[in-house]
């Protein structure tokens, strides 16, 4: 296993400009992490291609790894020409990915808000979902890049709907980002939801929640609400509802022996949380 950080993580110091991409680099080297995802939220690398080559760079000098770029794509947002469009854009992303010298690429296909995210509409959707993805991961391939959907957007984030959609597009170079807390906004249990996933997985996001019922009081601001509506705030990785034990077993048993990264986005400073959610998954991980 080789434990790492998503950017994302660290989102909120990218945002304030206390941290650039290459500072998260060096932090995360610096804090005992082997790789960093890129995920460009808080910068561009699309207009500013020159973070390319310094990226690679960096990561050279500090002798870490990049795992993954991870992008945002809606493959169902208009027409057909529309979509072609979108092709041609994410195409342009897996250029990015190669430049980047990653072999793991996460795009999106499409977001739904949960009264839209019915199963009828998802099977509806699913020939050109299909074909999107099929397209990027055919495209991907001469790099030698494996695609992924990660389980989030609350359209595609319920494990079935994942392995689904897997199956279908049938490309041996698309798999799954298992994000193991996101399963929790469809109300589904991540244990089991990590079970029946990790068998497709290319990268593993470890995140945690907090989680209030829904017919408990309105927790307010700083968290939001599951399809059922059960209420879900970002936790440290340790700190919440999920059982990182009972998930991290799941997933070594498995004999997944990939990237793992942390992926924060609760209240607390995010540098203080990335850093005891890292710890925390090492610790809990060596002792399993």
């Amino acid at each position: 296993m080789k434990l790492g950080m998503s950017s994302y993580s660290l989102v909120g110091a990218i945002n304030t400009g206390e941290l650039s991409i290459l500072d998260v680099l060096q932090w995360t080297a610096d804090n005992g992490g082997q790789h960093v995802e890129i995920v460009p939220i808080g910068y561009s690398l699309t207009d500013q291609p020159e973070l390319i080559e310094e990226i690679v760079e960096k990561a050279k000098e500090l002798d870490i790894e990049l795992s993954n770029y991870a992008i945002g794509a809606d493959f169902l947002k208009g027409d057909r020409q529309e979509f072609e469009q979108e092709m041609a854009r994410v195409k342009q992303q897996v250029d990015i990915a190669h430049a980047l010298g990653v072999k793991r690429m996460r795009h999106d296909v499409s977001f739904k808000p949960p009264a839209e995210a019915t199963i009828e509409q998802f099977e509806a959707d699913l020939p050109r979902l299909v074909e999107g993805c099929q397209q990027i991961a055919d495209y991907a391939t001469q790099f030698d890049i494996i695609t992924s959907i990660e389980n989030h957007g609350f359209y595609v984030q319920a494990s079935d709907r994942v392995k689904r959609l897997i199956h279908l597009v049938d490309r041996p170079n698309f798999r799954t980002t298992l994000d193991t807390g996101n399963f929790l906004c469809v109300d589904e249990d991540p244990v089991a939801a990590v079970k029946n996933n990790i068998s497709v997985a290319s990268m593993v996001h470890v995140k945690d929640f907090y989680v209030r019922r829904a017919s408990s009081y309105d927790p307010g601001e700083g968290w939001f609400k599951t399809t059922a509506g059960n209420h879900l705030r970002g936790a440290i990785t340790g700190h919440g509802d999920i059982p990182l034990q009972d998930i991290l077993n799941t997933i070594k048993q498995s004999g997944y022996d990939g990237y793992i990264s942390i992926e924060f986005e609760g209240l607390e400073e995010c540098k203080k949380a990335a850093k005891i959610s890292m710890d925390n998954v090492r610790r809990v991980w060596d002792s399993l």
